[in-house]
Parts: structure tokens; C-alpha cells; sequence
């Protein structure tokens, strides 16, 4: 059976929840696009990506893709929220110095947005001696995350409540981590779940300016520069005091 974007767009308006997406889904970019590896990661789905691999081989790992300051295919899709591919922002000798992985030789990635924030990434790559993604693959990929995007925020619209209940109150002190306050605590569990800086302002009884100075103060304190690689450092902690 030869797999269309159209069949995928299907798919997508057809799956009931996040974790349905997933299943049906996943296989099918991974051969629609010819790809060695493939993943469709939401960010706050990210423990039980690290409850799947042994913690000394993915948790790194997992930390340096997720930053902007050592991945820049990563780094354009944050400032941009577009996809890409390793040849639009490095030669391909400064890639292998990057990411010398034979099965991540060529690499491609675009962005899930909800809101205005980005929420997960498709991510494929193809292994040495596989042709690099192009042109067409890029459009096609755009097209992909256009209709995930959407399909985003039209779910997470009709499950997701603003508010908080009194009784999810204990629910947000998900990360133990010593360098945030409680409130930066709570913040952070809501960014993970793609909340916006106006949702959460709403959610905890603060203003939407009160957000993002917090945010600024908890990447200085994590030495982050993103949401993406804030969440993927807070989970790598709570890993850490799991194990």
C-alpha cells in the first residue's frame, strides 16, 4: 500500500487522543518518509520516554538533543517553530562533528504548536549511505505539522480545563528539584501539560507578566533557553532521584 499525506491527514482527524495518534500514526511517517528512525514526542509525555530506555544511555542523550545550545537543527525549530533538516543550518562535516551517529546521519524535525508554544517535534533521521531528506520532504513534513498542530489544540481544547481543582493541587509538585520555589514548581508541571503563559496566569491566580519573569528566572536557574529543553532537564532530574 503506498502511503499519501492524505492517508495521514486522515489519521490524524480521526485519532481521539494523543496516545491514539501516537500508535497509528508513528509507523506510517516513519515509511512515508523512507526514515532509519522516526519518533512523535509531546513534551509532556516525556517520562515515559526515559521510563523506555536504561537511564545512563538516554538520559544524556535525550538532555543534549533537547538543547538549543548544542543541537541547532533544534535551536532553528524553537526560534522559528518550522521544520528542518540538518543541511539547512550546518555543512555536513560540522553535523558529524555534532552528531557522529551513523544511524542519525541525516536528520529532519518540525514542530507540533499549540497556542503559540511548542508542544513536540516529529522527529526522523536516515543512517549513513541514505539519501539526505530534501526539498519536497520539508513541504511535506511542514503539511504534517500543520494538520498535528491543529488537531493539538482542537483536543487539548476540549479535554484541558484552565483551572485548577483544589484536589489536583498535590499533582503539581511533580519535580523535586532545589533550585525552583514552589510556585516555579507549579509553573513548570503546567508548561510541560502546554500550558501558555496566559493559561497559566489563569490557572495559578497571577498575571501573565508575573509568567514569564518566572520563566526568565527558572532558565537562568537551569540554564536553559527554551520550554522544550526546560521540561527535558526537569524530567532528567526527577529520573535522576527515581534511580
Amino acid at each position: 500500500m503506498t502511503i499519501s499525506l492524505q492517508y495521514l491527514f486522515q489519521i490524524i482527524a480521526k485519532a481521539k487522543d494523543e496516545q491514539e495518534l501516537k500508535s497509528q500514526i508513528s509507523a506510517e511517517v516513519g515509511k512515508y518518509f523512507t526514515a532509519k528512525r522516526w519518533r512523535l514526542l509531546f513534551f509532556n509525555q516525556i517520562p515515559s520516554v526515559y521510563a523506555s530506555f536504561q537511564k545512563s544511555n538516554f538520559q544524556k542523550a535525550l538532555q543534549l538533543g533537547l538543547s538549543t545550545k548544542h543541537n541547532p537543527v533544534l535551536c532553528y525549530l524553537v526560534e522559528r517553530h518550522a521544520p528542518v533538516h540538518e543541511g539547512l543550518v550546518v555543512s555536513p562535516k560540522t553535523w558529524r562533528l555534532i552528531c557522529p551517529r551513523t544511524d542519525h546521519w541525516h536528520v529532519m524535525a518540525g514542530p507540533i504548536v499549540s497556542n503559540g508554544q511548542l508542544v513536540g517535534i516529529v522527529a526522523l533521521t536516515r543512517e549513513q549511505g541514505m539519501s539526505a531528506f530534501n526539498t519536497q520532504e520539508l513541504a511535506d513534513l511542514s503539511a504534517l505539522c500543520l494538520h498535528l498542530s491543529t488537531w493539538v489544540t482542537t483536543i487539548r481544547s476540549q479535554t484541558t480545563s484552565i483551572s485548577i481543582k483544589p484536589s489536583e493541587q498535590t499533582r503539581l509538585n511533580f519535580f523535586d528539584i532545589k533550585p525552583l520555589t514552589p510556585r516555579e514548581v507549579e509553573i513548570s508541571e503546567l508548561v510541560a501539560r502546554g500550558f501558555t503563559n496566559a493559561e497559566i496566569g489563569a490557572a495559578l491566580g497571577i498575571q501573565e507578566n508575573s509568567v514569564k519573569q518566572a520563566l526568565k528566572r527558572m532558565f537562568r536557574k537551569l540554564e536553559v533557553s527554551s520550554r522544550a529543553e526546560m521540561v527535558a532537564k526537569l524530567y532528567s532530574f526527577q529520573f535522576s532521584n527515581e534511580n
